[in-house]
């Protein structure tokens, strides 16, 4: 671990009310902990209402996605470590099946359907709403700041430097 470039400063306990100024001491788990508790509710939430899960949104935007068709396998193991566990985009993989919002060729590749890409497309559109939503008040400079910030201590974290 390499030593901190700047003045250390202490811990607080995580404080949902604290200052603007006490903010550089918060816990960055409990806020980014929270963020992402929130920000994924409220997204599901939404989808809910339309009877859609985002696993299934991530599986139908990874099929359309790519410049050639993927298999089963491709799709399972590229979302596989978004998921609530292992195996759930199996299980979601099948439910479009069955749902008709995606099909098999002959050679095990899967392809949305029409109505698979409807959906994907609504989807999309409903995504894009809750982002601006979710960013409202926030200009793109201080949402890429704040994301910078996060990559970086992720890379701090697991010894990468950028």
């Amino acid at each position: 671990m390499k030593p901190p470039t700047s003045s250390a400063t202490d811990q607080a306990p995580a404080d949902p009310t604290a200052s603007d100024e006490a903010l550089a001491t918060q816990p960055i788990g409990y806020w980014s902990g929270l963020a992402h508790t929130a920000v994924t509710r409220h997204l599901r939430d939404a989808m809910a209402r339309i009877d859609v899960t985002q696993p299934q949104y991530w599986v139908l935007n990874r099929v359309n996605g790519g410049p050639a068709a993927p298999s089963r396998e491709e799709v399972v193991s590229q979302l596989t470590p978004l998921a609530d566990g292992p195996h759930e985009i199996a299980r979601v993989v099948d439910q479009l099946l069955h749902r008709g919002w995606l099909r098999t060729d002959a050679t095990h590749t899967l392809h949305l359907t029409e109505p698979g890409e409807t959906a994907r497309v609504r989807l999309r559109s409903l995504v894009t709403e809750l982002r601006a939503e979710v960013h409202e008040g926030i200009s793109d400079e201080e949402y890429v700041a704040a994301l910078k910030v996060l990559r970086r201590m992720v890379a701090n974290i697991e010894g990468v430097t950028s």
